[in-house]
């Protein structure tokens, strides 16, 4: 005798067949989904970074495209320009604030970190003037950290060793000849007023003319240099020259250097004489004999003594 099939059971028996059923092709998607996965790779035309999708044969034609001379050992090299900047920048606050804590304490030594922070202020403003207004000529020898041969380092020394000397060796006098800071000396106030009237013509001389200043006298003349004019060179012949021939000898009366600041006259003199005395028949050859007579005024201002 038979009996039949329950319907209910049957359903029962079908749905939790095809639930194992599903759960099984799922599970085996989920594996064969991990056994294949890969982490994506760029394309060769594209990559991402921070979210951000960028098209590297761009980049890599960009990086191609550089200028040569902004790589490590150029003349313009960046990590060059960007390592004389940081330290230049560090010695300048370490040396602004050793100046301000001797001051405090009365102690007339002073005036060696203040000297080190101004040298520090000018080889920045020489390469920052001329980054921001000749944009082309801005290399790392702009700084004029290296390029002005070991005279000018022996100078500086010279006037540091000075100044030390005659605080070590001869202390009472060296603080007679200085005296308190609190008292006004005529020295000290003319050498700082030298220094920050020089240092403000030659960065206004060098920021106004542009893309015609150079720091090496110009033999031959290049296509668009104009001779400038108007401006402090309506006034000064060599306003840069006049900025820090008289720039130089303000550290000097700063520092009470008796020595260094004669030496300083005479070797400046010379410099800058025979820089003139170089570039002035250049420029007539050149044709801006006529361009100068016309721009300058009547009565030219001598920047330095018998000497234009």
């Amino acid at each position: 005798m038979s009996t039949a099939a329950d319907p209910a059971v049957d359903r029962s028996h079908a749905s939790e067949f095809v639930v194992r059923r599903v759960r099984e092709q799922q599970q085996q998607q989920q594996q064969s989904s991990d056994a294949g996965w890969r982490p994506p790779v760029p394309s060769a035309t594209t990559s991402t970074i921070n979210g951000t999708t960028t098209n590297t044969t761009t980049t890599m034609k960009e990086s191609a495209g550089l200028d040569p001379s902004n790589y490590p050992g150029g003349k313009k090299s960046l990590s060059g320009i960007a390592i004389r900047a940081f330290l230049l920048g560090v010695i300048l606050g370490i040396c602004a604030t050793v100046t301000i804590v001797l001051l405090v304490l009365s102690i007339p030594l002073w005036r060696v970190p203040f000297f080190l922070a101004s040298l520090c202020l000018f080889h920045f403003l020489e390469y920052f003037i001329t980054a921001r207004y000749n944009t082309r000529h801005a290399s790392v020898s702009a700084f004029l950290l290296s390029s002005n041969g070991w005279a000018y380092n022996v100078a500086h020394g010279s006037a540091i060793a000075e100044c030390l000397l005659s605080h070590l060796l001869f202390p009472e006098g060296y603080s007679k000849w200085t005296a308190a800071v609190t008292a006004t000396k005529l020295p000290l106030v003319v050498g700082l007023v030298l220094m920050v009237v020089g240092q403000s013509i030659r960065t206004l001389a060098m920021a106004q003319a542009g893309s015609n200043f150079n720091h090496t006298v110009q033999v031959e003349r290049k296509q668009g240099h104009t001779l400038v004019t108007g401006g402090i060179y309506s006034v000064l012949r060599h306003p840069s020259y006049f900025g820090f021939f008289w720039w130089g000898l303000g550290t000097q009366l700063v520092l009470h250097n008796v020595t260094c600041f004669c030496a300083y006259a005479i070797v400046l003199w010379q410099f800058f004489a025979s820089r003139i005395q170089r570039s002035e028949p250049v420029l007539e050859f050149q044709g801006f004999h006529d361009q100068k007579q016309s721009g300058m005024k009547k009565e030219e201002i001598k920047t330095i003594s018998c000497l234009y």
